[in-house]
């Protein structure tokens, strides 16, 4: 399937749900699908929003209703923790209370899920992750992109546009979160395999604009010869990197000596544009559109007695095998001048 094509996407799902059912339990499928116990009909699926701070997240928000209609999943009213891991548990306990039999989060901080994913367990509910992977605790599913390969595409677009020599910045995330940890790790050790003569500098935001401001602002008054920025979410990240920028005339075009490279992660409309306008330079496209999908799809499947096991799917991604649990791996494109007005990315679709 190609990213972002939902006529293409809903043929897929209902053939991965055939071919999910008529699987056998002694291997992976052409979909990863395998058939468990006998389908139950499906069950009440209840899901938690992580935090409305985020233009990524509100993305994701706005495709799971329709997700939910495309793919006839019984969905309950949601919840949104705010960024908040004590309200996602509240939030979780009040779902189950009201007859979850199947929830869906995207816990921010992913060592403190733990406890509740336990409970889950024990009343034999699954659970399905959304572009976060607890650190313990049993998942169905997680469904995300492989967030080590954000790094990478990041280092390697930096390190060759700064012919392997300067200084940049990196906006990590918070690294109480797999996907910063990821990223940053990631970013951090292509760095010093293929590009040592570029020193980085770690800024630790906790995913918050303010603070990746502050902390931005800061290094370029101590190193006014900073030639980059990695900046770990565009949700966030983006308007006050720009602020930023803007206000030390450092919005310049890529030819010129002064210009400051960016690359991001996220892939929402605002990073499309300001590609478009010369502000920034790249993103790597987290699929905002078939994480509500997919995060749906197995939830479904998992009401209805469904298992998978690891391997290639047909929606062009990879399960993989957690100690945890399993991880659907969906493709992150890198977006760039040279191909930010395909139709087909996720940024370009919403309305």
């Amino acid at each position: 399937m190609k990213l972002g094509t939902a006529t293409a996407g809903a043929a897929l799902l209902a053939t991965a749900l055939t071919i999910s059912a008529c699987g056998s339990a002694e291997g992976p499928t052409r979909g990863g699908g395998t058939a468990g116990k006998p389908a139950a009909g499906g069950g009440k699926v209840a899901i938690d929003f992580p935090r409305a701070d985020s233009d990524f997240w509100n993305s994701y928000t706005k495709y799971v209703p329709e997700m939910a209609k495309e793919l006839g999943v019984d969905l309950m009213p949601p919840t949104n923790s705010q960024n908040d891991v004590a309200k996602l548990v509240a939030n979780t306990q009040a779902l189950v209370g009201q007859g979850a039999e199947v929830v869906v989060m995207a816990p921010q901080d992913t060592g403190a899920i733990a406890s509740t994913l336990a409970s889950l367990e024990t009343k034999n509910i699954p659970v399905v992750s959304v572009d976060t992977r607890p650190d313990k605790g049993k998942v169905f599913m997680v469904v995300r992109a492989d967030n080590k390969a954000y790094g990478t595409k990041a280092c390697e677009f930096l390190g060759e546009k700064l012919g392997g020599k300067g200084k940049v910045v990196q906006l990590m995330g918070a690294l109480s979160s797999i996907n910063g940890r990821d990223r940053a790790e990631a970013f951090g050790s292509c760095m010093k395999e293929r590009f040592p003569g570029i020193t980085v500098f770690e800024e630790p935001t906790e995913w918050e604009g303010t603070k990746a401001a502050s902390m931005l602002q800061t290094r370029l008054e101590q190193h006014p010869d900073i030639k980059g920025v990695y900046m770990h979410a565009g949700g966030v990240h983006l308007a006050p990197t720009l602020q930023v920028l803007k206000a030390k005339g450092l919005i310049l075009p890529p030819e010129d000596p002064k210009h400051v490279f960016v690359i991001s992660n996220d892939g929402i409309p605002q990073e499309f544009e300001a590609i478009r306008k010369g502000e920034i330079d790249a993103t790597v496209s987290q699929p905002a559109d078939l994480y509500a999908k997919y995060a749906l799809f197995y939830a479904k499947a998992a009401a209805e007695g469904k298992t998978f096991q690891p391997g290639p799917t047909d929606h062009d991604s990879t399960i993989i095998q957690l100690p945890n649990g399993l991880e659907d791996q969906l493709p992150a494109p890198l977006v760039t001048r040279e191909n930010v007005d395909d139709p087909k990315l996720w940024g370009n679709q919403v309305k």
